[in-house]
Formats: C-alpha cells, sequence, structure tokens
C-alpha cells in the first residue's frame, strides 16, 4: 500500500489540496488516513483512483451531488443502478451538448463580425452588407438561445 502526501495527490489527481480537503469534508472520499506522528494526511492508492475519478467527474462539470450519487453508485450493482449512473452521464452529456452549441453560435458571431470589419478595411461594400446580415442572423440565434435559457 502506497501512503501519498497530499501534496502528491494534488500533483497526481489534478486537484487542489483545498479541494482534496473540502472532498474529504464532504464526504466524497475518505476518511483519510493520518500519519500517527504528525497528523498529516495519507493516502492510499484506493483514495487516489477515487479522487482521481472525482477529477474526472469535475471536470465534466458534475456538481457535488452528482458526483456523490456517481460514487456511491459505483459501490453497488445491479440493472437499477447502470440506469441511473446511465441516466445521470446522459444528463450531464445533454447540458454539455447545448453547451457546446452555445458556443458554436458565439464562434459564428466572432467570424461574422471580424468578417464585416475586414470588409470594411478593405473598403468592399458588397462584402460588407453581405457580412452584416449574417452578423444580424448570428445576433439572431444569440437571442435565441437566451431566450430559452429563461
Amino acid at each position: 500500500m502506497t501512503a501519498l502526501t497530499i501534496q502528491e495527490v494534488s500533483r497526481r489527481s489534478g486537484l487542489s489540496e483545498p479541494t482534496l480537503r473540502y472532498y474529504e469534508e464532504v464526504g466524497l472520499v475518505g476518511p483519510v488516513d493520518r500519519d500517527t506522528r504528525s497528523g498529516h494526511r495519507r493516502y492510499d492508492d484506493a483514495d487516489l483512483d477515487v479522487l482521481q475519478a472525482l477529477a474526472c467527474l469535475r471536470a465534466l462539470g458534475l456538481g457535488i451531488e452528482d458526483m456523490r450519487t456517481y460514487q456511491a453508485n459505483r459501490a453497488r450493482s445491479g440493472p437499477a443502478v447502470a440506469a441511473e449512473q446511465r441516466d445521470l452521464l446522459l444528463r450531464h452529456s445533454t447540458r454539455m451538448a447545448a453547451e457546446i452549441a452555445a458556443l458554436h453560435t458565439r464562434l459564428d458571431y466572432l467570424q461574422e463580425k471580424a468578417a464585416l470589419w475586414d470588409a470594411r478595411a478593405h473598403g468592399d461594400a458588397a462584402a460588407e452588407a453581405t457580412a452584416q446580415r449574417r452578423v444580424h442572423a448570428a445576433l439572431s440565434r444569440m437571442d435565441m438561445e437566451t431566450e430559452i435559457k429563461r
């Protein structure tokens, strides 16, 4: 069994030391063993595995409660648990797909706006008019996304 310090686990998991302490405090990991002489945390390989999984979930945008559910379900088995894990992940994949679509819309707007300024820089009235229409169309898509979120 490996006894890793909080610094080593932070480096390996990508989670900050305060986050590691917080995850222990809220019960996502641990309780973590302590060095009997110093009282410092000593993580084992199982703790590191859990924390690396939590780091992935965090990077995907899952909140504490969903991480807690995911972790609890990892220790269970059966079709109902598998369905719950699937549903949790699909819910977040749907959210992420919407975020990606919104980013594409913003990217389109930026590119069309740049094209507008490029046409102005070159004194190309026809290209400017086309770009202006595309900017307005992109802006309308952004407005629609804002309305959908409300």
